[in-house]
């Protein structure tokens, strides 16, 4: 790391610390149900009653352990961060075993922080090759500027995409739910 992205990181760093943190929050469950596709249909419901969707769902075949095929399912959805709480409370409060919860944080404040200052300087560099362009006067000149402004919004874009990202990931976070049929877990009798 060269000496002027250090400085630059310690700044983000500095500025994190007094800034709101922006934590991506996510979650996986894994809970006994006694109807996989209705509580699947049912946590569609939720996510969308709550401002979030469905990402994906997949209704599978199982086998219980003397040999019966039984329905399982699983369901990623995205919600408000928000409610996050509320939604996974909803959901185990369906359900008659919660067999494993997990509810992850990533803090990427100071990424984030950096990716604004990087764009701030790739906009003022931009700003001055644009001029420059403006006074160029041979068709080489203007190639190489070209060329260079090119780069510049190319990666103008790309901050642009990765904050983007994580505004969206603060915004929303994943529940992944995994759905197992009372059926698979009764005791072999």
């Amino acid at each position: 790391m060269d000496m002027a992205r250090a400085v630059e990181q310690s700044a983000a760093n500095v500025e994190a610390a007094s800034r709101e943190r922006m934590v991506i929050k996510n979650a996986d469950l894994a809970i006994v149900v006694k109807e996989p596709e209705s509580s699947m249909e049912e946590i569609s419901k939720l996510a969308e009653e709550m401002g979030g969707f469905v990402v994906s769902s997949n209704l599978y075949q199982s086998y219980t352990n003397n040999g019966v095929l039984v329905p399982e399912a699983s369901e990623v959805i995205r919600v408000p961060s928000e409610k996050l709480d509320e939604v996974m409370d909803r959901i185990k409060a369906g359900s008659n075993e919660v067999q494993s919860e997990n509810v992850s944080g990533q803090d990427v404040t100071s990424t984030y922080i950096d990716l604004e200052s990087q764009l701030k300087n790739l906009e003022a560099a931009e700003k001055q090759l644009t001029e420059i362009m403006s006074k160029a006067q041979t068709t080489e000149d203007v190639l190489n500027v070209y060329s260079q402004l090119t780069s510049i919004r190319g990666q103008i874009e790309s901050i642009k995409g990765q904050m983007k990202y994580y505004e969206e990931s603060v915004a929303l976070s994943a529940i992944s739910v995994r759905l197992i049929a009372e059926e698979t877990v009764a005791p072999i009798t």
